[in-house]
C-alpha cells in the first residue's frame, strides 16, 4: 500500500492493544481490555468487515488507524468509517497522520470505495484541518449512536 500504512494481522495484536488503550485513555474512553480486544481481533483475523493499518516504519509503528466498512442505498454502494486515528503524542506534528490519510485514500478508492467517514472531536482544529486538506468536508448531519 504505502510506506507508512502497514496492513496488521493477528500475530500483531499484542502490539497493537497498547497502543489502543493509550489512544482510549488519551480520549478519556472508558473501554477495558475485554472490549479493546473483542472489537480489534476479527478486524486482524480478516473480517470483511474492516481492517487495521499500523502507521510508521513497520517494525516500530508510532500508531494506527481502524477502519469499519458498511453500505449506503444513499451513496450507491459500499462506504467506510474510520473508527480510530491515533499517532503517539510524542511523534505528532510531523505529518504523518496526513501522509497515513492520503495513502489509506489512495488506496481505498481504489477499492470502489464511495465515501469515508471520520468523527472528528468539537474544538480539535488541528484534526479537522488534517481531514479537511485531505478532503473531507462536514456534513448537516449530527452523529448519533444506539449502544447496546
Amino acid at each position: 500500500m504505502s510506506q507508512i500504512l502497514h496492513l496488521a494481522a493477528a500475530a500483531d495484536i499484542d502490539r497493537l492493544l497498547p497502543m489502543i488503550a493509550a489512544c482510549h485513555a488519551e480520549a478519556g474512553l472508558g473501554s477495558d481490555e475485554a472490549t479493546r480486544r473483542a472489537g480489534v481481533e476479527p478486524l486482524l483475523g480478516g473480517s470483511p468487515h474492516g481492517a487495521v493499518w499500523f502507521i510508521g516504519p513497520k517494525m516500530a509503528p508510532v500508531g494506527y488507524i481502524a477502519v469499519s466498512f458498511g453500505w449506503s442505498i444513499e451513496l450507491g454502494g459500499m462506504n467506510g468509517n474510520i473508527s480510530e486515528f491515533c499517532i503517539r503524542e510524542k511523534v505528532r506534528r510531523r505529518g504523518m497522520g496526513s501522509e497515513a490519510l492520503a495513502a489509506l485514500l489512495k488506496a481505498l478508492r481504489g477499492a470502489d470505495l464511495k465515501a469515508l467517514h471520520l468523527e472528528v472531536a468539537e474544538g480539535n482544529a488541528r484534526a479537522t484541518g488534517i481531514c479537511e486538506r485531505a478532503g473531507f468536508r462536514r456534513r448537516r448531519s449530527a452523529l448519533m449512536t444506539w449502544a447496546a
